[in-house]
């Protein structure tokens, strides 16, 4: 803990750089590997499995409502099947697995056995201390389970906490704002910060049609204008659901401090950074074509 005064966004910045690591283990092809290795080889089943197994063997309902922007109807066609194939316990062992050798390779020895990354961890972990359970069934579940002895998979284990916990918080900023599953998605890929259509339409199982409505609405709202852009209105929106974010997860970083958020950050980006240059995500994951 410190005196010095949180600053304003410090906690989304560090949020940011610690997601950046946590999600490449969803592109690691070491994910996919272990997976099939215990029988799920779907690339959507394999997707489901590795987020919603610390959730225990769930249904549909409960994956579409925890993920939010999935079509149901693609949630449905693999769960609860997948846990016919693998149980939620195997998904994670292969999962940790996964995520071992995915942060070796692409972060390299050296670093996975740094006193820098046993550091990210020891502060990540201390931030989460201060994560809440209530309304947040993702975090929740992930708080349930044991911190990894390994430095790196602590880390990557206390990444995903921090990262479940401001999730479950968006969603209920996405509610308040009045956004779908798939409005949210378009008006984040209007920001050129979200995935483009394609990735969109290949991982959450919408058509381009189910698209083209969400974007008449967003234009009936005046959010978007003609050309797909956002609306000053629609940006106005997609800030105060981030400021809305905010400060749902402002705990965390609060209970850190100013100089173990600022550390935090710090070490998180040269890790984040690594995995970037080692070609984490395909190149044409984010924009807005």
């Amino acid at each position: 803990m410190t005196s010095a005064v949180l600053a304003p966004r410090s906690g989304r910045r560090c949020h940011n750089v610690l997601n950046s690591l946590h999600a490449t283990s969803y592109f690691a092809p070491e994910t996919g590997t272990e997976l099939a290795g215990i029988g799920i080889t779907h690339p959507r089943a394999v997707n489901f499995a590795v987020r919603a197994a610390a959730m225990g063997p769930v249904a549909a309902g409960v994956v579409t409502a925890a993920f939010y922007n999935y079509k149901h109807e693609l949630v449905a066609r693999h769960v609860p099947a997948v846990w016919s194939i693998a149980s939620p316990e195997a998904v994670l062992a292969a999962r940790t697995r996964a995520v071992d050798a995915s942060l070796r390779r692409l972060l390299g020895e050296d670093a996975v056995t740094s006193p820098e990354i046993a550091e990210a961890a020891k502060l990540a972990l201390r931030a989460a201390e201060a994560c809440s359970r209530s309304a947040r069934p993702l975090y929740a579940a992930y708080a349930d389970l044991p911190v990894p002895e390994e430095p790196h998979l602590a880390y990557f284990h206390a990444t995903t906490l921090l990262r479940e916990h401001r999730g479950d918080g968006h969603l209920a900023a996405l509610l308040a704002a009045g956004l779908d599953g798939l409005e949210a998605l378009v008006t984040h890929t209007a920001t050129g910060r979200g995935m483009t259509p394609k990735w969109i339409f290949s991982t959450r199982g919408w058509t381009q049609e189910e698209w083209d409505a969400a974007r008449g609405r967003l234009r009936d709202r005046e959010l978007l204008d003609e050309a797909g852009e956002l609306t000053e209105r629609g940006v106005a929106l997609r800030e105060e659901i981030e400021d809305m974010t905010d400060r749902l997860d402002r705990a965390p970083y609060e209970h850190l401090g100013a100089d173990g958020v600022a550390r935090l950050t710090e070490l998180g980006t040269g890790f984040a950074r690594a995995a970037m240059a080692a070609g984490a995500y395909p190149a044409d994951l984010i924009g807005k074509s």
